[in-house]
């Protein structure tokens, strides 16, 4: 198995989240990605769980990337940095706009290093705009791109919005950034020129929103209850999914219900949409006599796309996903752990977290001497 990206070199300005899990696919794939981090270290580190002063969080984020410190306050460091700059393909950045312009270390100030150069900036609300220079985490983009509200809406009940604890869009748009990453380099070799690359994470977050855009549009009236949802069983809930003709015939033979295949409320997906609380209402009435496990054992025997709601836990030890062997056992200062691989296969290149995370620093000597650094240079660097 060869490593796509095998030869790329990319110089990682980023910290927390998007940018980190953007430039780890880089390193997935065989990228040499150097992680450019303040002499405090990015803030992940100090994230738990900990062990023995090691992060697993930053680990997974970041494993299989070289560590670089540098103060970028300092004219010497940035200068260390733009000789990095011209050995490298691609850099990516998630500060805030105007930040890696004040280091000297934007798209334009660095083009005539490297006219080549793939640079990739990931922000809140993008590069320009009136609020593109407004601070931005994950949980603010999910509330100001109206993803919280559309999930509320489908919730069937007035009620405050939910609190977040998973990052949907740093993942999402690290995810777009690596795509438009890859897509700039395949450019590059039609064009022989570099480009910038501008990310937003709340346009990454509209793009989640799909009927919702346009029902936005369009008087459209949502369904009295949504068609994908929580099924009750008799210890507990199991999530139904029927968007076909085919699953709902599958659903009405599995639950005993032929009838609705020829009921005037059901038949029609459009009546069928506007009565699916009476159809769930029929269902439960069945469901409640069988525990979960049984409900999904006649699910699955009648092709009905379904699934127990299940922990993080609970998933990772899927059958499924240790067949597919979705996670790599990672090294760090604390011992071992797993971090999850690209959610995709490849039949000639590997594509799978490497099994080590750096410490602050580790390389930062070894590097700065491959471009032309002494040992004193690089000691007075480090203020040492």
């Amino acid at each position: 198995m060869n490593d796509a990206l095998s030869g790329l070199r990319v110089l990682d300005f980023t910290t927390t989240i998007a940018g980190p899990h953007c430039t780890r696919l880089l390193a997935d794939l065989g990228a040499e990605v150097i992680k450019i981090e303040a002499p405090a270290g990015d803030m992940m580190r100090t994230r738990p769980p900990m062990r023995n002063g090691a992060s697993t969080s930053f680990g997974q984020l970041n494993a299989g990337k070289k560590s670089v410190a540098l103060d970028l306050k300092s004219p010497a460091a940035v200068a260390a940095v733009r000789r990095l700059v011209a050995t490298a393909a691609v850099v990516v950045e998630n500060f805030r706009p105007g930040v890696m312009r004040r280091f000297g270390l934007d798209y334009d100030a660095l083009r005539p290093i490297k006219p080549d150069l793939v640079y990739c900036a990931i922000s809140g609300y993008g590069q320009t705009g009136p609020s593109a220079e407004l601070p931005a985490y994950a949980p603010v983009i999910h509330a100001a791109s109206g993803y919280d509200l559309a999930h509320m809406a489908y919730q069937g009940e007035a009620r405050r919005p939910d609190y977040c604890g998973i990052y949907i869009a740093d993942v999402l748009t690290g995810t777009y950034a690596f795509g438009a990453i890859v897509t700039a380099l395949y450019q590059r070799q039609a064009t022989g020129e570099g480009q910038m690359i501008d990310v937003s994470m709340l346009e990454s977050m509209l793009t989640l929103t799909l009927s919702e855009i346009q029902n936005a549009q369009f008087a459209v009236a949502p369904p009295d209850r949504p068609i994908f949802g929580p099924v009750a069983t008799k210890d507990g809930y199991i999530n139904l999914s029927i968007a076909s003709e085919r699953t709902f015939q599958n659903l009405a033979t599995a639950s005993g219900h032929p009838g609705w295949l020829i009921d005037p409320r059901f038949a029609e997906y459009t009546k069928r949409r506007a009565n699916w609380g009476e159809l769930i209402d029929e269902l439960e009435r069945w469901s409640t006599e069988l525990t979960t496990a049984e409900v999904q054992a006649v699910f699955d025997r009648h092709g009905v796309p379904s699934s127990p709601y299940r922990t993080v836990k609970e998933a990772m030890a899927d059958p499924q996903i240790l067949h597919r062997r979705s996670f790599t056992e990672v090294q760090d200062a604390g011992g071992q752990f797993l971090a999850i691989n690209p959610p995709f296969h490849m039949t000639a290149a590997k594509a799978a977290a490497r099994p080590f995370v750096a410490a602050l620093g580790e390389h930062t000597g070894e590097l700065l001497a491959e471009v032309g650094y002494t040992p004193a240079e690089i000691a007075a660097l480090n203020g040492r």
